[in-house]
C-alpha cells in the first residue's frame, strides 16, 4: 500500500485518499457529524467510483475494530507483534493454568504492575472491547494487550509467577 494522502474539505470534514496493491482505489470522507464515505476505484475507471457505502460513526468504528483485528485474526498474523514507533500490540491466550485465569482485570493490577493494558478479550469468538477493571479473566480467553517491550517483559514475568 503506498502513501495514505490527507484533505481538508472546508465545512465537511477531511478526506484520506490511498491506492491499493491491486491498483484500485479508496477515498475515505470523515464528515464533521460523524459519518464516513467509503468510495471505492476500480483501477480501469477512476472518472467515478464503482461503488459507496455511507457508515455511521458506530458502524466505521465496529468496520475498523474488525479490520484492525480486534474481532477475528486469522491464523497467519497469530503470533505476530506489531510495532509502530515503540508500541506492541500482542494477543495472548490465557492457558488454563495461567495465575491471572479466575480472577479480575483489577484485582490484577496489570497496568499498575507491569506497564500494559488489555485493550480487549475475546471470548468464545466475541470481542470484548475495553473490558472493565471487574471483568473476570478466563482459561482459553485471548487478551489483546498494548504496551511497550519493557512492560510485556515485567507482563510475562508477572504472568509466570506463582
Amino acid at each position: 500500500m503506498r502513501e495514505i494522502t490527507e484533505s481538508k474539505l472546508p465545512g465537511i470534514g477531511k478526506k484520506y485518499d490511498l491506492e491499493c496493491s491491486s491498483g484500485e482505489s479508496l477515498s475515505i470522507v470523515v464528515h464533521n457529524s460523524g459519518t464516513r464515505e467509503i468510495h471505492h476505484f476500480d483501477p480501469e475507471n477512476r472518472e467515478g467510483p464503482k461503488a459507496v457505502t455511507t457508515l455511521t460513526d458506530a458502524e466505521a468504528r465496529k468496520v475498523g475494530a474488525i479490520l484492525s483485528g480486534a474481532y477475528f485474526k486469522p491464523r497467519v498474523i497469530q503470533d505476530v507483534e506489531l510495532a509502530v514507533e515503540g508500541l506492541l500490540i500482542e494477543w495472548i491466550e490465557l492457558r488454563p493454568e495461567s495465575r491471572l485465569a479466575g480472577k479480575t482485570i483489577g484485582e490484577l493490577q496489570i497496568r499498575q504492575r507491569t506497564g500494559v493494558t488489555i485493550v480487549a478479550i475475546v471470548r468464545a469468538g466475541r470481542p470484548i472491547i475495553n473490558p472493565r477493571p471487574d471483568e473476570t479473566l478466563r482459561a482459553g480467553d485471548t487478551l489483546v494487550v498494548i504496551g511497550d517491550e519493557e512492560g510485556f517483559a515485567r507482563f510475562r514475568r508477572f504472568a509466570s509467577e506463582s
